[in-house]
């Protein structure tokens, strides 16, 4: 497999790789067995690049991304996980569900709530707990996590500051230090990724849901500055958190909440250009977003071995140029934004 450097680092990542979020139990429990089983069959087809974070299943994504990649020579894979959140215990009682922007998308998640905390004390403790649930002595690509406007609403301004003044320091450190090879960013909003770039050399971000076949309003200004800064992007969420995989059914997602109709319509047409070439729905959303120069890797996630498997057989589906041709015709495509050749 393909495989693309962060930054100006010398990390190099899979074209594709694994997402974590699925092993935390979004929406559904996922057996721990299956769980091992589907990190090692993301192996199997090439991938290298693997990312977790505390939020997913508040902790137990880590916790199962670690004992399944300790099975696996540390050299071969690059590990990231994320830092914002401490992960508190809440006493004998179960934590109270936090809202979807904060991670309420989690079934038999373990008994922590998280708390959103971007200082430089927070950063270094989210790390060390980080490593011993992955049960890792290094982590290779460290991500603060969520600070944009969706997720923090009215805190926004002020996780700004703290980050600059904290995360941001912290990060720096331990990337002196040798402790990481690389940080960034993980978001839900493009304009978040030019904040935080205004503030602090990063390597890279990683952004979810906002450049896919549903979404390119990141080419406006944030990925013509990735490129022209060599900052990296990793292309979270490229499947829109399930409808870009389902196409437009009736309890399809879309980030994270029910489909509203006008998206519903315009999937509808994305899978009708589709058949007309042959091309499944997903195959294309996981090609498109790697075709820009500023993407390094996509990470779509996966709970079995056989949606692992499947991941890899869509990233390197053939599609026709016509497809992207006819997707910009329609105007279900920007004029601007690279396509696959």
């Amino acid at each position: 497999m393909d495989r693309r450097r962060i930054g100006r680092t010398s990390l190099e990542v899979s074209v594709l790789g694994f997402g974590g979020n699925a092993l935390g139990n979004l929406y559904t429990i996922v057996d721990e067995a299956e769980a091992r089983d589907t990190v090692l069959a993301a192996h199997e087809t090439g991938v290298t690049y693997y990312d977790t974070a505390p939020m997913y299943g508040h902790g137990l994504s880590e916790r199962r991304m670690g004992d399944a990649l300790r099975a696996l020579p540390r050299d071969e894979v690059v590990l990231s996980t994320k830092v914002g959140r401490l992960l508190r215990p809440y006493g004998k009682v179960p934590p109270p569900k936090p809202p979807v922007s904060e991670g309420g998308i989690f079934t038999g998640e373990l008994p922590f709530l998280p708390v959103f905390d971007f200082s430089y004390d927070a950063t270094m403790r989210s790390f060390e707990d980080s490593l011993q649930r992955l049960g890792m002595n290094r982590i290779d690509i460290l991500l603060i996590h969520d600070c944009d406007e969706w997720s923090q609403g009215p805190r926004y301004e002020a996780a700004l500051r703290t980050v600059e003044s904290g995360a941001l320091r912290a990060l720096l450190r331990l990337k002196d230090e040798g402790v990481i090879a690389a940080f960034g960013a993980g978001v839900n909003q493009a304009e978040a990724c030019e904040r935080l770039m205004d503030i602090g050399p990063f390597d890279c971000f990683m952004l979810a849901g906002r450049y896919t076949l549903l979404e390119q309003g990141a080419l406006d200004s944030f990925l013509p500055r990735c490129v022209a800064e060599g900052v990296s992007v990793i292309s979270a969420a490229p499947f829109n958190s399930g409808i870009l995989v389902t196409g437009a059914t009736p309890d399809a997602r879309y980030n994270y909440l029910p489909v509203l109709d006008d998206v519903k319509q315009r999937v509808a047409r994305i899978e009708e250009v589709g058949r007309a070439h042959g091309v499944p729905l997903a195959a294309a959303a996981l090609q498109f977003v790697v075709a820009h120069p500023a993407v390094v890797t996509v990470i779509p996630g996966g709970r079995s071995r056989a949606e692992a498997e499947q991941n890899a057989r869509w990233a390197v589906a053939p599609i026709p140029a016509a497809y992207w041709t006819d997707l910009k015709a329609e105007g279900l495509l920007r004029e601007d934004a690279p396509v696959p050749t």
